[in-house]
């Protein structure tokens, strides 16, 4: 017993330095989080692509998508794959600075993690709201999480103190494009975008500090996503390799149906660099890989078709690279 009650203050005090650590400086947040301590905000606009490869297979080698915006230090989490809990504490940023959470549609290697991030963020230490944006019916998948977790909130509520989280997370569900946040320093616009039979689906693109950074969510070469990417500084877009497509899928059952949608609903290296030409960003890289874990694909299959297209620069996306 005297074990015990030693623990659970060590718990509850532990709990409280959290909620502190939330009002406190982003290394003191990421270090409580067992993240490598970040350095100093960067003033402007940035990105931190959280993960690369496209599809919900897990496994080793890269992370299925998620991508933190830092708008002067302040991230604005889009998308929730598969390990963005930690890929965000691997790139420093403390889950409860988290501000703004963006889905740009629902498939669940781009939104499975979207109550995770929040309820974890809770537990390390959350003390102001979230706001997530994204297609119907995210209020409620929001409101079915809730009740997921039901028993565990309510224990921790009243055996550890904390506020409850459902007064923490507010939810604006998009159906249609334009401006769907902006305050002083960030504006988000979104795109309608082709990935059929998902609709709607979206892109996102942030204006801020006189900077644009792009991210195309699933979609083939969209005249939308053109005319919302126009003039960008950087289009993070997605892509797939149809040889190594055809390579996975010759194995499986369901192989020609599989590769129908794959080809009607997303962009083949030969065809995003027209779209990045098109539009006249300035930089393109590739992301959402499909396949993106397999080894044998050198980086050059990825990039050598859009550079004939494109005469910009063109990165192949990798974990926790910074634009």
């Amino acid at each position: 017993m005297d074990t015990w009650r030693f623990w659970r203050r060590g718990l509850i005090a532990g709990t409280a330095a959290a909620a502190g650590l939330s009002r406190g400086s982003a290394p003191m947040q990421a270090a409580a989080q067992g993240a490598a301590p970040a350095t100093a905000p960067r003033r402007g606009l940035e990105c931190i692509v959280l993960g690369t490869k496209g599809g919900p297979r897990v496994g080793p080698g890269r992370s299925n998508p998620g991508y933190v915006f830092l708008v002067d230090g302040v991230p604005y989490l889009v998308d929730c794959g598969p390990r963005v809990t930690s890929q965000l504490v691997a790139a420093g940023i403390p889950l409860q600075s988290i501000r703004k959470i963006f889905i740009t549609h629902h498939h669940n290697d781009h939104n499975i993690e979207y109550g995770n991030v929040v309820n974890l963020a809770w537990t390390n230490g959350l003390n102001r709201p979230i706001e997530s944006y994204g297609p119907p019916p995210l209020k409620r998948m929001t409101e079915l999480f809730w009740e997921l977790n039901e028993r565990d909130i309510s224990i921790r509520m009243a055996d550890e103190g904390r506020p409850d989280p459902r007064a923490l997370l507010n939810v604006a569900e998009l159906d249609k494009p334009g401006v769907v946040y902006e305050d002083d320093k960030v504006r988000v616009t979104a795109a309608l975008v082709n990935h059929p039979p998902v609709e709607p689906a979206f892109a996102y693109r942030f204006d801020a500090a006189g900077r644009s950074i792009v991210f195309s969510g699933d979609t083939t070469a969209d005249d939308r996503l053109i005319a919302l990417a126009r003039g960008a500084d950087v289009l993070l877009h997605e892509v797939i390799h149809v040889p190594g497509i055809d390579a996975i899928v010759a194995s499986l059952p369901n192989a020609a149906t599989l590769r129908e949608h794959l080809i009607a609903s997303h962009t083949p290296t030969y065809d995003v660099g027209r779209v990045a030409k098109e539009a006249r960003v300035k930089k393109l890289v590739l992301t959402h890989l499909v396949p993106g874990d397999n080894p044998r694909i050198p980086d050059e299959a990825w990039t050598d078709e859009p550079r004939r297209a494109f005469n910009g620069e063109v990165v192949l996306g990798q974990d926790l690279m910074r634009l």
